[in-house]
């Protein structure tokens, strides 16, 4: 077995590109999620090791000198971040010429042949669900015998073995959490609507949603959702929560945690048995029996994606989603006592001002806990960034995501709405959502009851409005 170095490399600070990360760039407020998908293939090869620089603020020349004790280097890569961690895994080689650098994630997954034509430094790049791919790797077989690899043979060309087949027992493979207590310190990851300090794990991957911005079914899950046990979920879980007492809070990273709800039941029940606070990624659809079940059994807050308050842009980016039912849903967790922290997207196809404005007053009538605006983020791989590359929607010099501090831009366009004005109502947004005289009050509340959520609701309004400082740094 070689020596490996699972690596998310240093990038621009506090940017939040790691691999559990679905949309790469620096955040509102501080936020890292675990590297689950790093943490998985890690966890198959005994003797390995996992830096995850950014949230533990380890330095490049800290991870050369890990690299030179080490004979294979996996770096997560994203578009966003590509460029510099070629540049990283120049660093690398040049510490430790004999040192194999593969790279894994999204990016490379869609774009093999461009990303290793691209990224000298890198010797191949494992496509699609990637874990057996690289402990056949590790285990030293041949490189033309190995599924899902895409490599530079010694002659200098660029070789694609065929596509390996997707795990259908997830049961088998084994927990990331033990990689987690290895090599991470959890407290370095921060989700600001999550309690502190947190532990995120996948219960299955894969999503059977067809929505077209979506980054990990397009590229690496697929859309059929895989599911571990909810036995082997609850173990893992009891497992965390012996090793880390200090968790507050287990998130299941699924795409969909509620795609299916007789497990998500059953799960649940497990977890009211552990007596653990608990949240997941749900469909804005899921039945108030369902959710009564899930709210009795530990469950604090679902993450939702909203997406718009428009139908028609719904309709548009296939979210399978009526905006009825979703108001439904909402009303109902309301009503239960389950926090939603909402996610919208602005500039989607079909975007105009008057759906921006539509979007705000829906966020508004709703009234989630606490949400995120997101830019449209057309990611190569998905069906959004085929339909902008063919309508003329991204420009090239948009196609990064972000801008060179890590901050996301507009990268699309339409005839009658600029990228100006689709990145300047970000702000608008948060700030007709969030400086409302109830939503004010109910902030102040929260603080006045907690003195720890006092502290963290401080620092978060320091690193938003540095943010927005930064954003208007951007559009100047």
């Amino acid at each position: 077995m070689m020596k490996t170095l699972f690596l998310q490399p240093p990038s621009f600070d506090g940017f939040d590109g790691g691999a559990g990360s679905r949309y790469q760039a620096k955040r509102e407020i501080k936020s890292f999620w675990f590297p689950t998908w790093l943490a998985q293939p890690a966890a198959l090869i005994p003797g390995s090791t996992l830096i995850d620089a950014p949230p533990s603020r380890t330095s490049l020349e800290t991870v050369i000198e890990a690299a030179k004790q080490h004979e294979l280097c996996i770096i997560h890569t994203s578009t966003p971040s590509f460029g510099s961690d070629v540049k990283v895994a120049a660093a690398l080689k040049a510490a430790n010429p004999t040192l194999k650098i593969g790279m894994v994630g999204a990016k490379v997954a869609v774009e093999a042949q461009k990303s290793l034509e691209q990224g000298l430094p890198i010797d191949f790049v494992a496509r699609n669900e990637f874990d057996f791919t690289i402990k056949d790797v590790a285990e030293g077989l041949d490189w033309a015998t190995i599924d899902g690899i895409s490599y530079r043979a010694a002659d200098g060309s660029i070789v694609h073995n065929k596509d390996r087949e997707i795990i259908e027992d997830m049961d088998t493979l084994p927990f990331v959490s033990d990689v987690y207590t290895r090599d991470l310190k959890i407290e370095d990851y921060f989700i600001g609507y999550l309690m502190h300090p947190y532990v995120s794990i996948y219960t299955g991957r894969g999503c059977k949603s067809r929505c077209t911005f979506c980054l990990w079914p397009q590229t690496v899950g697929g859309h059929k959702y895989r599911v571990r046990s909810a036995q082997n979920v609850a173990a893992e879980v009891a497992k965390i929560m012996q090793t880390h007492p200090q968790v507050k809070e287990i998130f299941f990273d699924d795409d969909t945690f509620t795609d299916n709800l007789p497990r998500a039941e059953e799960i649940a029940r497990e977890l009211g048995k552990l007596g653990v606070t608990w949240s997941c990624n749900a469909k804005a659809n899921v039945p108030r029996k369902t959710l009564e079940i899930l709210r009795a059994n530990g469950l604090r807050l679902l993450l939702v994606g909203y997406e718009s308050g428009n139908q028609q842009i719904l309709h548009n980016i296939k979210k399978g989603l009526l905006i009825e039912t979703a108001k439904k849903f909402t009303k109902d967790c309301h009503e239960l006592g389950i926090k939603i922290h909402g996610t919208f997207i602005l500039g989607l196809p079909g975007e105009t001002r008057e759906t921006i404005q539509e979007t705000i007053e829906y966020a508004k009538e709703i009234n989630p806990h606490t949400m995120q605006v997101s830019l449209a983020a057309p990611y190569p791989g998905t069906f959004l960034y085929k339909q902008a590359v063919e309508n003329g929607w991204l420009d090239a010099e948009h196609a990064e995501l972000i801008d060179e501090h890590g901050v996301q831009i507009a990268p699309l366009h339409y005839p009658h709405l600029s990228h100006t004005e689709i990145f300047e109502s970000v702000e608008v947004f948060y700030k007709k959502f969030y400086f409302r005289a109830p939503k004010i009050a109910a902030i102040v509340g929260e603080m006045i009851r907690s003195p720890q959520m006092m502290k963290r609701r401080l620092r978060e309004g320091v690193e938003f409005f540095q943010f927005l400082r930064e954003r208007h740094n951007e559009a100047a």
